[in-house]
């Protein structure tokens, strides 16, 4: 991991760089073009984005106007809930690639666990087999999910990205990842601004003289898990590459990781795959 290029190698051979850059809740089509275009510009290579986040059509513009080759660029979206199933599943995957002016993604996730989930993977299967898509993968699944999925799959997902920061590590979905060769992507790295208040973390900055962020996003990194931080701001946009100049202590890491106390910032996956086509957060 020794810059914004490094990257790690899922389990069919695609290469998806450490750090991305995420567009959650981020609508305004202008706010999203210049946002991402500045990512690229810094050296950001992975964008996420989402059918849900009603911004692939922006995220596709900044792409464009960017100058950057789409062949240097891991681009994600996912399939949301209301899209699940085999046919509908196959309809948003074309939606999506229209909107982002491309004509195949590297990533594609289901978004979250659903009841149909099972089809859904069926139509990514097919997309990946047709070489649509590089890599298929998941979102928010838990191991009773996984489980379930990989009970008919033929093919084992290549990433589960969920909700992954100090105050939520899920051990028993990191050892599970681990073992099936599923690399494990967080979303709120920064637990949605909340990280800040946490008194290790202002201790280990002033230590390190590193932002609160930089250390929780290195502290991702050193724990193998790909974290995609979100910000509309150039500054700060940049201050979250600035991470790979430095390294956590053992003694440190350990210590971070005895902030775990299981608290999400999000939506729990249960509640979210027992009423799924009412969620809209």
């Amino acid at each position: 991991m020794q810059n914004i290029k490094s990257y790690t190698i899922l389990n069919n051979g695609v290469k998806m760089p450490w750090l991305g850059f995420g567009t959650y809740k981020v609508e305004n089509k202008d706010t999203v073009i210049e946002s991402v275009k500045e990512a690229l510009k810094v050296g950001y290579c992975h964008i996420d984005t989402a059918s849900f986040y009603n911004n692939e059509e922006a995220v596709g513009i900044a792409i464009k106007e960017s100058g950057v080759p789409r062949e240097k660029i891991f681009l994600v979206s996912k399939v949301w809930n209301l899209d699940q199933g085999y046919e509908k599943t196959l309809e948003a995957f074309e939606t999506s690639i229209k909107k982002l002016g491309t004509d195949y993604l590297d990533l594609y996730l289901i978004h979250w666990p659903h009841p149909l989930h099972k089809e859904t993977w069926k139509a990514l299967e097919k997309l990946y087999k047709e070489k649509r898509i590089k890599s298929i993968g998941v979102s928010n699944f838990t191991v009773n999910h996984l489980n379930d999925l990989l009970e008919d799959a033929e093919i084992v997902p290549m990433v589960n990205q969920v909700e992954f920061h100090p105050l939520l590590i899920q051990n028993e979905l990191i050892d599970f990842c681990k073992k099936h060769k599923i690399q494990l992507e967080a979303w709120s790295p920064l637990m949605r601004g909340k990280i800040f208040e946490v008194p290790l973390l202002q201790e280990l900055s002033k230590k390190y003289r590193k932002t609160i962020s930089q250390i929780v996003l290195r502290w991702d990194l050193q724990m193998r898990v790909v974290t995609i931080p979100k910000s509309t701001t150039p500054s700060r946009i940049k201050e979250n590459t600035e991470i790979f100049d430095f390294e956590l202590s053992k003694e440190d890491m350990n210590k971070i990781q005895q902030l775990d106390k299981s608290l999400r910032v999000g939506s729990d996956p249960n509640e979210v795959y027992a009423c799924p086509d009412t969620f809209n957060k």
